[in-house]
């Protein structure tokens, strides 16, 4: 089942910047063939609903293994059985309806 998920993970007790932590989860979802999508507050991904649960867990091994004591985690998720649809999909829809606006 495809599933496309939206993934906010926050390394604990490692100071305030957390940007190097981040990166590290971005660099497994690509590596777990992923095209993951960074944005101000997480990464969407989509793909097979194995694959993506197995890097998310990968993520945190990886986080983990930098020295990050705790980790919290928020995923959002949607499937659909009714038809195929991609993040982009879903991004060009709203910018169709809002171009109408004129």
């Amino acid at each position: 089942m495809n599933v496309i998920a939206d993934l906010c993970v926050v390394p604990i007790g490692v100071g305030v910047s957390v940007s190097k932590y981040i990166a590290e989860c971005e660099r497994v979802l690509k590596r777990a063939g992923l095209e993951p999508h960074l944005h101000g507050y997480g990464t969407n991904i989509e793909g097979e609903w194995d694959t993506v649960f197995a890097a998310i867990k990968e993520c945190h091994e990886a986080i983990h293994g930098m020295g990050a004591p705790r980790i919290s985690t928020t995923i959002k998720l949607g499937t659909r059985t009714d038809r195929p649809q991609t993040i982009q999909d879903k991004i060009t829809s709203v910018e169709t309806k809002l171009a109408e606006d004129g």
